[in-house]
């Protein structure tokens, strides 16, 4: 679920913590990362299982309307397509979700009901939700249009819920779009019948040793990455040089130097995304410039050891 880009991320934000903090035992910083790494994974468990509650919720309203006994004939017979939605049945009866959830003590929404049905009464007002109920051909394409349709432009862009979620973890800001990207691929993969899978925290066990070991090997050599940018910028005082930059600048050289296996491209690339979200406007050129005098300096000196065509 987590990428490169977002582990450096984590790693920048413990870093950038270090600098602030200054604390003498780095385990500290690094059950931060883990914590970080593991709250992600509990939001993506909030997402999956606030579309369980919305259908709830649905199912829960359609038994109202049946039982009145004054209802007209249309309230009598409510389109079903929503609570028959063969993705949302699934998702609601899987047992994995369920153990996930039990494993971490989780019981989201459970006291905060008013936010699902807010998104709820949302989705019913839209077009889209009355265009799907009047189908009278239902199928398992038009439940994931559907679906993806509602958490896309409903879900996702609420203020209210991003509100609501940053209140609970800070960092679930940063992590929003990623696990909501990363619902959207979950939702294309449930099929009727066969019990979810839930996407895995990381890609492989590479990507969870890469993380740790750049945040080993950035503080580690802190003073003598800290030393290089100092002298790359004759007409920048150290104090004048935005703190964000000056940790983006020392992983990327500790990339430079210690990851023989990552592309320096790649490492340039992905510093510089990353400054454009975290730091300021021209942030990005001023890092880009001080990354490529680095990098001369340090071809000069042949201390980049790159294993593998393309790597330079």
């Amino acid at each position: 679920m987590l990428n490169r880009r977002q582990l450096r991320i984590k790693v920048m934000q413990a870093v950038f913590s270090f600098q602030r903090q200054n604390p003498d035992d780095l385990k500290d910083l690094e059950k931060f990362i883990n914590t970080s790494m593991t709250q992600s994974y509990t939001l993506f468990l909030y997402m999956a299982q606030l579309l369980v509650k919305i259908h709830e919720e649905a199912v829960e309203r359609h038994g109202k309307k049946q039982k009145r006994l004054l209802a007209s004939n249309v309230e009598e017979n409510p389109s079903r397509h929503f609570i028959d939605n063969k993705i949302l049945l699934q998702l609601r009866e899987s047992q994995t979700l369920k153990e996930a959830l039990q494993q971490r003590d989780l019981d989201p929404w459970h006291l905060d009901s008013k936010y699902v049905e807010n998104l709820y009464f949302k989705i019913q007002e839209s077009k889209t939700f009355v265009v799907y109920s009047m189908d009278e051909e239902p199928s398992l394409k038009k439940d994931l249009k559907f679906l993806t349709y509602i958490y896309e432009d409903i879900i996702a862009p609420s203020d209210e819920l991003l509100d609501y979620l940053e209140d609970i973890n800070i960092t679930w800001t940063d992590d929003f779009p990623l696990v909501n990207s990363t619902m959207i691929q979950f939702m294309r993969k449930i099929k009727p019948s066969k019990d979810v899978v839930l996407p895995p925290l990381f890609k492989d066990q590479e990507d969870a040793k890469f993380t740790m070991s750049l945040f080993r090997k950035t503080l580690l050599n802190i003073n003598e990455l800290s030393a290089r940018i100092e002298g790359k910028t004759p007409n920048w005082d150290k104090e004048r040089i935005a703190q964000i930059d000056m940790v983006l600048i020392m992983m990327a050289q500790a990339e430079f130097l210690y990851f023989s296996d990552i592309p320096v491209k790649v490492t340039i690339n992905e510093y510089l995304e990353i400054a454009k979200d975290y730091s300021s406007p021209k942030s990005a050129n001023f890092i880009n410039g001080i990354l490529d005098n680095l990098l001369k300096e340090f071809e000069k000196s042949n201390e980049i050891q790159k294993m593998g065509r393309g790597l330079m």
